[in-house]
């Protein structure tokens, strides 16, 4: 296997560089078909609605394809007038533009100009050793002179015919026409035949898989539809909006800049501030004050914030499962690829490789490397940063955890699986005793800011979290030092303290640590007890105190008949309290799961979320009667 994996990479990255040579040089053939194909996703849905009314396929289509192409020359008719109007009346603003410049000029250049000269005046007073050289180079650079003056030289090429001036305009529009045609006439036959298309390229790739193929194709079709419909009513709307402010500030051809801005919208993040900067530049041009280009950029920038900070996460901002920089890395490289079709295009055909990533395995860092999902599940991320000994960054990522959701999530959804991968790592000894040190110090830092402490005493120590015994007795220690022997005070109210008992001697005590941290967060007086002081408590402690002892074990055979045993003991001493059992669960090892035992005064739960939950309920109701008595 290891021995085929550099000719398997050597394998891919020939199949890269076939990929991008056709991607380059076969261009022309592959832009009309893709602008095709996505235009297709955009008009399907209109299309599916003319067909559900009654229409024939081909009546709907060819209406759908017609009323599309009839929007476009307006819009190509309209943004030629306004063109038109601009540079027409251009000349009108010549002296404004006059002034404007000298103004410009008064401002930057004629400063520098000042601060050079004087600069040129020290330099030209030092020697120069090679004035005479520079004098004989440049006599020998004149041209040849007849009688002491240069003679001229004039080249005049000859006035082009008319049919060589309508030969040139025909030919440089005569390929986009062929382009917007051909895109056109494959668009109808795209819209035709979507169904079978769509089964054909199903059964072409997903022989082996047809269900997950199937799932890929709708996932593909439905993400584009949905983006390229609400881009194209965002970036409509963003226009008219501009559109309409620019004509009420007075500036001219607003039309203009309104059309421009809906289409420059469809370049990822730089095209809607192109827009802006042209119209600003305008407004500045043929305003004798400032008023005009400062009320014009406020527009766009007004305008701009609110519809991509506000509308567009609403309709697409989060449906399209691309990263930010994705966004921008597919646009360079498909602008290189195809230019400028390549850049508007550059977002739809990157979501259809995350979507391929998604479902074709050998495909799958596609979906990595561009698409919206974390390289890393949160437990991972948690283990390789404490493997960095990154503590801060770990407390940081907890607190934004704590703030959506409750200490008890967090230590099922991230803490306790981190654990599991140390556990993993230290059982087949991946790691290095440095970096045990650095995990269990980043863990214990983690576990004492919950509770609202410095952690910085324990970057100090050397201790490891993969040494369970010594780190949970060690942070037992640091709350007696902060609260006292019993960490708490004993003259509380009778039932309104829970212990917490480790089973084990190890991993089982910082299982309970960790449980002790959750309850205190819930505002329950949670003291840890190791398994020895339980047994033989110390006399001058009531024990009516305690309200509920929460016995903590892993989730397997053996320990699950340890803690029942201790729970038979406590059962005896302690009729009264209440007895409740957390059985740790690896979720990365389900094989040794003990049995569910059916033991009617020992409560059993699987994750801390539920048994803080339960003590929680129980301690407000044990509160409540305790008021009722008194």
């Amino acid at each position: 296997m290891t021995e085929n994996q550099p000719l398997r990479r050597a394998l891919q990255l020939i199949s890269g560089a076939i990929v991008l040579f056709f991607l380059y040089f076969g261009r022309e053939i592959l832009i009309p078909v893709t602008l095709s194909v996505i235009l297709s996703f955009l008009l399907a849905p209109a299309v599916r609605r003319l067909r559900h009314v009654g229409i024939g396929a081909t009546v709907s289509v060819l209406l759908t394809v017609t009323v599309f192409t009839a929007a476009i020359s307006v819009a190509g008719m309209v943004l030629g007038g306004q063109v038109i109007k601009l540079a027409s009346s251009l000349p009108q603003y010549e002296t404004t533009i006059r002034d404007k410049l000298r103004t410009i000029n008064q401002i930057t250049l004629e400063k520098l100009h000042s601060v050079t000269g004087k600069a040129d005046l020290v330099i030209q007073g030092l020697p120069r050793k090679d004035d005479d050289a520079e004098d004989k180079s440049t006599a020998s650079s004149l041209p040849a002179q007849v009688n002491g003056k240069p003679i001229p030289v004039e080249v005049h090429q000859p006035a082009p015919t008319p049919l060589e001036l309508v030969s040139k305009i025909l030919g440089s529009i005569t390929g986009p026409i062929e382009t917007t045609g051909l895109v056109f006439v494959m668009l109808v036959f795209v819209l035709l035949e979507h169904e079978s298309l769509r089964d054909r390229f199903i059964r072409l790739i997903g022989n082996d898989n047809l269900r997950a193929t199937t799932i890929a194709v709708n996932d593909a079709g439905t993400r584009l539809s949905r983006f390229f419909i609400s881009q194209f009513a965002v970036n409509g709307a963003c226009g008219l909006a501009i559109g309409l402010a620019l004509a009420i500030a007075g500036v001219p051809q607003a039309v203009l800049w309104g059309v421009m801005t809906a289409l420059l919208r469809f370049i990822p993040y730089i095209g809607a501030w192109m827009a802006a900067g042209l119209a600003t530049l305008l407004a500045f041009a043929i305003s004798p004050g400032w008023e005009l280009a400062i009320t014009t950029l406020v527009i766009f920038v007004v305008i701009e914030l609110i519809v991509s900070q506000v509308v567009e996460p609403q309709l697409y901002g989060h449906t399209t499962g691309l990263s930010p920089l994705s966004v921008v890395l597919a646009a360079v490289f498909w602008n290189w690829l195809w230019g400028p079709v390549g850049l508007v295009l550059s977002t739809p055909l990157t979501l259809c490789l995350v979507v391929a990533g998604r479902y074709i395995p050998s495909l799958k860092f596609l979906e990595i490397l561009l698409g919206e999902v974390t390289a890393l599940t949160l437990p991972e991320k948690f283990y390789q940063r404490a493997l960095a000994g990154d503590s801060d960054e770990l407390i940081e990522g907890a607190q934004r955890f704590i703030r959506r959701k409750s200490v008890a999530e967090y230590c099922d959804t991230v803490l306790v699986p981190a654990l599991n991968l140390a556990q993993i790592d230290f059982a087949e000894r991946a790691i290095t005793d440095d970096e045990r040190v650095k995990v269990g110090g980043a863990i214990a830092s983690v576990l004492i800011s919950l509770e609202g402490c410095k952690p910085a005493w324990i970057r100090k120590r050397r201790s490891s979290v993969l040494d369970g015994e010594t780190l949970a007795r060690h942070l037992i220690h640091q709350r007696e030092a902060l609260h006292g022997e019993y960490q708490g005070p004993i003259d509380v109210p009778a039932g309104s303290v829970v212990l917490v008992v480790g089973v084990g001697a190890q991993g089982d005590e910082l299982a309970a640590e960790i449980l002790v941290r959750v309850l205190r967060a819930d505002h329950v007086d949670a003291r840890h007890v190791l398994t020895d002081d339980l047994l033989n408590p110390p006399v001058d402690v009531p024990s009516d105190l305690v309200a509920a002892i929460c016995f903590v074990a892993a989730d397997n055979e053996q320990k699950a008949q340890e803690l029942f045993a201790l729970a038979d003991v406590m059962r005896e001493k302690l009729p009264e309290v209440c007895l409740l059992a957390l059985l740790v669960q690896n979720v990365f090892d389900q094989r040794h799961r003990a049995q569910e035992r059916k033991i009617p005064y020992v409560q059993q739960f699987r994750s801390y979320q539920e048994i803080a939950t339960s003590v929680r309920i129980g301690m407000k109701i044990a509160e409540g009667q305790h008021h009722q008595k008194s």
